[in-house]
């Protein structure tokens, strides 16, 4: 009976110590999408998408013209200069194919490397506010399927005010400052 008793009371006590825990939530892509670092890092992105761009261009156009230059004149070369020329397209078009491949990586890398910082330092003022705050467990707003705001306290407006991210700044005015910059 003693037995029943004591772990009747320490159920008890864990169910009401959990619902006397904190919890809170917060919206953390937001948060990182509105950084100011990230409008650098998508700044830096894009010139850097914009640069292959160009290159890669640049290789087309050189094989296009070519390739021109081959269909024009290939009845009139002799069989050496013709299989020449058959190369000389052969690598040319090899090289594109390598440069697309590889440039996909490398802008995969730098953005995953100009990304990191910015999420480390939302992860940090994120978890110095849980921690400020009591809060035992932070969840991403996103990822949950129910939440009750009355038991879940949101972070992301004090979040927002530690990194710097003005208050008439949302994800509809971002969408609205990139459109606006591929237009240009």
């Amino acid at each position: 009976m003693k037995k029943v008793l004591l772990i009747a009371a320490m159920a008890f006590a864990s169910i009401t110590g959990f619902a006397q825990s904190k919890f809170a939530h917060v919206n953390f892509s937001e948060l990182v999408q509105l950084m100011p670092e990230a409008d650098e890092a998508r700044a830096v992105m894009t010139a850097s998408s914009n640069e292959a761009q160009e290159t890669f261009q640049t290789m087309v156009d050189e094989f296009q013209s070519k390739y021109n230059t081959y269909q024009q004149k290939a009845s009139t070369w002799t069989q050496t200069i013709r299989e020449s020329k058959e190369k000389e397209l052969s690598d040319l078009d090899q090289r594109i194919n390598e440069f697309q491949q590889s440039i996909q990586t490398e802008l995969q890398a730098q953005q995953n490397q100009l990304m990191a910082p910015i999420y480390e330092k939302a992860t940090k003022v994120v978890e110095k506010l849980a921690k400020d705050g009591g809060y035992i467990y932070v969840f991403e707003q996103s990822q949950v399927l129910y939440l009750d705001p009355a038991q879940s306290v949101d972070l992301t407006p004090a979040a927002r005010k530690e990194l710097g991210i003005p208050e008439d700044r949302t994800l509809e005015s971002l969408q609205a400052e990139l459109q606006a910059q591929q237009q240009q």
